[in-house]
């Protein structure tokens, strides 16, 4: 056989001894992952457990699409006890996690209340919370409660079989972690989540040395992408045992977290997605052989607000200015004006733009000034736009005017004397806010324009205070504006109320106060909407701050909301326009006229001035309606302790400004920018002209009677 032919056959039998090395090899494979790996599940030797995995909370959006709340991951490290403990040296398993997460600056939760290290004493910061924790040990292992410290980490020692040989520093630290395993077997809580919100590098140590019984869960914050809308937004938090009885008819485990207030509660539906299910397999070791997805899980929707971020912005700015600005014009032994709210909405449909209460919060830190904020005095938790209500003042006028031109007692051109001050009885004799001069002859539109109380005092004795409070209920008042956060009903305060819920007989005087707006109590939502209807021609449209909500990635639509009519104003013939007409006046020669007569858009308004508490400064109220000619958005604010309707009409005028200056037409995209700008116009600047006074004005009248007429 010469060399070639050698060669040949030796490349050949070399060929077929690596062939059947590699099929050997194979079937040992095959025999360690499939067949021993099945025999290993049908005997037992592994064990799968389900975890939940929980979904993305979708994003809350301006109806621009401006990003207001988001959601990030967070990534938690949880320990199983009992996988923990099946190991044959389960305190080996917890030094090593406990160097890991040092070793990469990792903070975990050690609540034992025994110092760190040697001489041991009890934590001096220990809370009542984990002195009942502590105490529920020693009853539970029947330990002496007196017991020093150093005693107990040496009964712990030996009761935990933690090595003599290690340091008794190191001692105490795997102490601290069996302490919060023990612990929630005995008090029957919830898992123990070793580190919260950890780092990659912790991460990717616990993957490389797989720890048994160790885990890293996906969890989801809350992101707050603004400052503003705080009210309106709300927050997330834990279930708690009432909730839980609602919502875990929707399958929510017992620990999820869920919108507590504000449209975080009001869209949870939308807002929640559908949680996965993860299997962890792993073997009598404790060691993880297989994770797999049982179910995916499935974000929320994304939800779109009727709010406009912007204006939000505005509102919320001009709103603390004009308070700043207005206490610092006053002296140190003057009221202070507390707060206040502004509601703008779209007239016609129910969709808020803006809704901005003050003083407000910062959601992002909220939960930790929790405490600090709820005893704060001015309350700034409260939402005074949807909760807060206040006296409606002369912007009452209104629905006093239209239950006149209704019931017949007087039409457009109807005309009276104001004699400045109304002697009609004798014990109560109220004024007209320009006594003691008056405003001599005058019809329904002049005592609108110039706010005049005298008008409405005779308007009201002669027709009866029922026709006035069925008039307030056709306006929506006493009635939710089906807004979707939290709101109050307000009061319609008839005779009916004061009998019934005061407890005392309905007087004369109360049917003149009630006319000029000083008996009924509404919030600024229900302001708002009253004031559109009289914009629009008679339409009460339901409130909201629902504009849609859209998939996760925004492919798809799956909601849109069509504007609700709640009523139609009945009787309105022709009587509206008449009212329109006097707060077109209002602008033109009235009390709003310094500031609004020469703006480049027609504007409608109504100032009120009520007293808060008989004394001190009165609230402001101011309501309005633009264009005029063609009515698109309604704007109503309250002050507390603001003073004159028109001293805050500056709050109504940054929003006409934005709103004005603003291109509409135009879409936001996703991304937190501005588009469609529309060309600037020039606006006036604000004149210095005397402010007309609507004061209405009233006196203590708790001893008058009937008789005294």
């Amino acid at each position: 056989m010469n060399r070639l032919s050698y060669n040949k056959w030796r490349i050949i039998i070399l060929g077929i001894v690596l062939a059947v090395i590699m099929v050997v090899y194979a079937a040992a494979m095959y025999n360690v992952q499939v067949i021993a790996h099945a025999n290993a599940a049908d005997t037992g030797t592994t064990s799968t457990r389900y975890s939940n995995v929980t979904a993305s909370r979708g994003k809350i959006l301006d109806r621009n699409g401006v990003e207001l709340v988001t959601s990030r991951a967070r990534y938690s490290v949880t320990v199983d006890r009992l996988t923990v403990l099946a190991q044959d040296k389960p305190n080996d398993v917890i030094q090593g996690l406990i160097t890991a997460a040092m070793s990469t600056g990792t903070q975990y939760n050690d609540t034992f209340p025994v110092t760190s290290s040697g001489p041991f004493e009890y934590r001096a910061n220990m809370t009542e919370n984990d002195r009942d924790k502590l105490d529920t040990y020693f009853e539970y292992f029947g330990l002496e409660k007196d017991i020093s410290a150093s005693d107990l980490i040496v009964w712990m020692r030996g009761h935990y079989g933690i090595d003599t040989m290690t340091n008794i520093n190191d001692a105490r630290l795997i102490i601290g972690v069996r302490y919060e395993l023990e612990s929630r077997v005995i008090t029957n809580g919830a898992e123990y989540v070793f580190a919260d919100d950890v780092n990659l590098d912790f991460i990717t140590r616990i993957r490389e040395n797989n720890y048994p019984g160790v885990s890293v869960v996906t969890k989801w914050d809350r992101e707050y992408k603004t400052d503003y809308a705080a009210h309106i937004l709300g927050y997330v938090g834990l279930m708690n045992a009432e909730e839980y009885e609602t919502y875990k008819e929707l399958d929510y485990p017992m620990d999820a977290s869920v919108g507590k207030e504000g449209v975080e509660k009001a869209f949870e539906e939308y807002l929640r997605g559908v949680d996965g299910v993860k299997a962890t397999v792993t073997d009598s070791n404790g060691n993880v052989v297989d994770e797999y997805m049982e179910k995916e899980p499935q974000a929320g929707g994304n939800v779109f607000l009727s709010i406009d971020y912007y204006m939000q912005k505005t509102a919320e700015d001009a709103l603390a200015e004009t308070i700043s600005s207005l206490n610092a014009e006053r002296s140190q032994t003057d009221e202070k004006a507390d707060g206040g709210a502004v509601v703008v909405k779209d007239v016609n449909s129910g969709e808020t733009l803006a809704c901005a209460s003050y003083p407000t919060y910062d959601l992002a830190t909220m939960q930790s000034r929790y405490t600090e904020l709820v005893n704060d005095p001015s309350m700034p938790l409260f939402n005074r736009a949807t909760q807060g209500t206040y006296n409606p003042g002369s912007t009452f006028k209104m629905v006093t005017a239209f239950a006149g031109l209704k019931a017949g007692y007087i039409d457009r051109y109807t005309t009276i004397y104001d004699n400045g001050i109304y002697t009609h009885y004798r014990g109560y004799q109220p004024k007209c806010w320009v006594y003691p001069s008056n405003h001599g002859y005058i019809d329904v539109v002049g005592a609108l324009q110039k706010s005049c109380n005298y008008f409405f005092y005779w308007l009201s004795d002669n027709m009866g205070v029922d026709r006035i409070t069925e008039q307030a209920e056709n306006f929506g008042f006493g009635k939710k504006t089906g807004i979707e956060i939290t709101e109050s009903t307000g009061t319609v305060y008839s005779v009916d109320y004061k009998e019934r819920v005061i407890g005392e007989p309905w007087y004369a005087a109360d049917t003149l106060i009630t006319a000029i707006g000083q008996r009924d109590l509404l919030t600024p939502v229900q302001l708002v909407n009253y004031i559109s209807s009289i914009a629009n021609n008679g339409t009460l449209y339901r409130m909201t701050l629902f504009n849609k909500v859209m998939n996760e990635d925004f492919t798809k639509t799956l909601v849109v909301r069509q504007p609700e009519v709640l009523k139609t104003i009945e009787g309105n013939e022709g009587y509206l326009s008449i009212l329109r007409e006097g707060m077109e006046a209002v602008v033109s020669s009235g009390t709003a006229e310094s500031i609004l007569s020469e703006y480049p858009v027609k504007v409608a308004a109504k100032t009120g001035t009520v007293e808060s508490d008989g004394r001190g400064i009165d609230n402001g109220i101011f309501v309005c309606y633009a264009p005029a000619d063609d009515p698109q958005i309604a704007i109503s604010v309250v002050v507390e302790h603001g003073g004159h309707g028109s001293s805050i009409i500056s709050v109504a005028k940054a929003l006409l400004d934005y709103y004005f200056n603003t291109d509409h037409s135009t879409a936001l995209p996703v991304e937190n920018t501005m588009q469609g700008r529309g060309a600037e116009i020039t606006l006036p600047n604000e004149t210095d002209d005397e402010d007309y006074d609507d004061y209405d004005d009233y006196d203590d009248y708790d001893d008058y009677s009937e008789d005294d007429e």
